[in-house]
């Protein structure tokens, strides 16, 4: 992991991180007829109410010191789900575990919950993106406000990310194309969509999600050009200035390119039949 100039910097980033991330969901989960938006003692729940149960989730909210803390947050977001028969994720930064002990624990903890581990990415943040370091490519930047636009965005978010595209579209639903605070983007090449990228901004904080790029359009600069598009327009309409979000193993080099520094992890476990 990168050393961010001093101990306050790396607590800051680790925050703005797990804190944007949460807000991401929340925004999403509420109005729906079956989202819930719940803060509970160490536990926040942010759930869709879907059937891609990433989207059914829990985070910690409060450092966890030892592992009968542990246990119990586990506990507190399982029987939530179970009392609504709900498959369900949790999503973990790192940092919220204090004690490296209970960090090993980690895994067995979960698995005694009934859940398995899912994925990890870093959690990457950026006071400022570095300036472009190859010419990009001219694209035309819409935001999803209507069902054109959702559907461009939903098939190449669940082509890339590959997950079914009726799973992508329940989360993605129509209420994104409205004044919404999750901001949904596709860029076009020649009519064609080639990207796509979404922004929420939160207590100052940018958060990117969703950069997807279409296979036969990458390495070609297009994720990189939504992604300054997105941020810079949020940065223009909130103020701004850091930037956070968490990577597959596949846009880290890129994520790093243009500025960004790792500065947590993101674990998530999902509940198994």
């Amino acid at each position: 992991m990168i050393a961010w100039t001093n101990l306050e910097q790396a607590l800051t980033g680790f925050k703005c991180v797990a804190n944007n991330l949460r807000e991401s969901f929340r925004a999403l989960a509420w109005g729906r007829e079956h989202g819930s938006v719940v803060e509970l003692p160490g536990i926040s729940i942010a759930s869709l109410g879907v059937a891609f149960q990433m989207f059914n989730a829990a985070f910690l909210s409060a450092p966890v010191e030892h592992e009968l803390a542990l246990d119990e947050r586990l506990r507190i977001a399982r029987d939530y789900f179970s009392l609504r028969g709900m498959r369900w994720a949790f999503w973990i930064c790192e940092d919220w575990i204090g004690s490296a002990s209970v960090r090993r624990k980690l895994s067995r903890a979960c698995e005694s919950a009934g859940l398995r581990l899912s994925s990890e990415m870093p959690g990457l943040a950026a006071e400022r993106l570095a300036a472009p370091s190859r010419e990009l490519p001219a694209l035309e930047y819409r935001r999803v406000e209507s069902e054109p636009t959702r559907n461009d965005f939903c098939a190449l978010g669940a082509s890339c990310f590959h997950v079914p595209i009726g799973w992508f579209a329940e989360v993605f639903n129509e209420s994104i194309t409205g004044d919404h605070p999750f901001v949904c983007w596709v860029g076009y090449r020649d009519g064609e969509p080639v990207a796509t990228a979404a922004t929420i901004s939160y207590q100052g904080v940018i958060g990117l999600y969703n950069v997807a790029t279409a296979p036969e359009s990458r390495r070609r600069g297009c994720a990189e050009a939504i992604t300054r598009h997105a941020i810079a327009v949020a940065a223009r309409q909130n103020g701004a200035a850091r930037t956070v979000l968490q990577s597959t193993s596949g846009g880290l080099r890129l994520y790093q390119r243009i500025g960004f520094q790792p500065v947590t992890r993101i674990l998530v476990y999902n509940s198994v039949p």
